[in-house]
């Protein structure tokens, strides 16, 4: 695992750029959880002792829970067919598509990827706090959360924590074309990446909510990848990602499915062009029928096991393609030989793997 001196870093530069009046390095005291306000009932009834970071805002609770083995390959062994199952802009509402996607992975036996934006933990009235490159103080290409969404997001993100789930970085504004992401700079990935740490870490402070317990994970430590709006940006923001510490990247668009490879250390997980529901031509693996989907999986898991990815946006306007992903998850998930995992534990296999039987799987060819 890459070094925490970039995340470190990273933090620095987002609280010196935005929010200047929180403490740039996390004060860790250790003090035994509040009745009224553990975040983790597993810690808890262990007796054991949660360390409390910083403002209050996140806490560490021991290594994260539900985490699923990791085994060498032998060679010759047929993998495991993956299956990734990711959502952007986890944000919970009236709507309830966080806490329904939580509920729905956990009953398919999967545990999943959410991309979580900063803005998911600013609210409207705090907007200020944030620092677009090449923007307007306190603008953004997505509306600012209520309070009271605010608040709701984050009793979901502990609690899918807390189930396995990874949460991994969306980024904050989610600006695109001109000014965005593709015309960043790496300084502009990095103080993107450094105040979408600060929005996480000091979010007591840039929220005022601190009746709230903390989040039951330290998000300097568990932070591992992003995937950037739009898919952009992506050659300037890799070296950012570098400095982060960071060990994939999800922004890459539309490759077909192969077994990953790294581009400086960091593993490419892109989103992969899948047969559509008639075979006859290839689509972007967002947003698609449950037979899209299908077709896909019957490729690769009939071919070379390549890992299959298939992601979907949280929005009220596209619960249909919630209902295709529940869907599916619960027909792949309990399948033989199927695993269905974060990008997070995706990496984590494949670091644990022998090279040689990994350029072996690659060998095989795509699909």
């Amino acid at each position: 695992m890459g070094s925490h001196r970039g995340t470190a870093a990273l933090l620095a530069l987002g609280v010196a750029v935005a929010l200047a009046f929180m403490p740039a390095t996390p004060d860790r005291r250790s003090t035994p959880a509040a009745p009224d306000a553990s975040p983790t009932p597993r810690a808890e009834a262990a007796g054991s002792t949660v360390t409390v970071l910083g403002d209050g805002s996140t806490s560490d609770t021991g290594p994260q829970p539900a985490q699923p083995p990791v085994a060498r390959l032998k060679p010759g062994e047929v993998p495991p067919q993956f299956v990734v199952f990711s959502f952007d802009a986890p944000t919970e509402d009236d709507n309830h598509l966080f806490s329904r996607t939580r509920l729905a992975a956990g009953a398919s036996g999967a545990q999943v990827t959410f991309f979580l934006r900063g803005i998911d933990l600013l609210p409207a009235a705090a907007r200020w706090q944030y620092q677009p490159p090449q923007h307007d103080a306190g603008t953004a290409a997505v509306p600012f959360p209520a309070d009271a969404q605010v608040r709701a997001t984050l009793q979901q993100l502990g609690q899918a924590w807390l189930a396995g789930d990874e949460i991994a970085d969306g980024f904050i504004g989610q600006f695109c074309g001109p000014k965005g992401g593709r015309d960043w700079s790496t300084a502009d990935w990095q103080s993107e990446i450094g105040q979408g740490y600060s929005m996480v870490n000091f979010w007591k402070t840039g929220t005022g909510f601190t009746d709230l317990p903390p989040l039951p994970f330290d998000y300097q430590t568990e932070l591992v990848g992003g995937r950037a709006p739009c898919l952009e940006g992506r050659q300037n923001l890799l070296p950012a990602e570098k400095e982060a510490g960071w060990r994939y990247d999800a922004g890459s668009p539309g490759d077909v499915q192969h077994w990953p490879a790294q581009t400086d250390g960091i593993w490419d997980f892109p989103l992969q062009r899948i047969p559509d529901a008639s075979g006859a031509r290839e689509v972007l693996s967002a947003d698609q029928t449950e037979q899209t989907y299908l077709n896909a999986f019957e490729r690769s898991y009939h071919g070379s096991r390549a890992p299959l990815v298939i992601d979907t946006l949280l929005d009220p306007g596209n619960s249909s393609q919630l209902q295709v992903a529940e869907a599916t998850m619960k027909d792949l998930c309990h399948r033989d030989g199927v695993r269905c995992v974060s990008f997070r534990q995706l990496a984590d296999w494949l670091d644990a793997q022998d090279p040689a039987v990994l350029n072996h799987l690659r060998a095989q060819g795509r699909v």
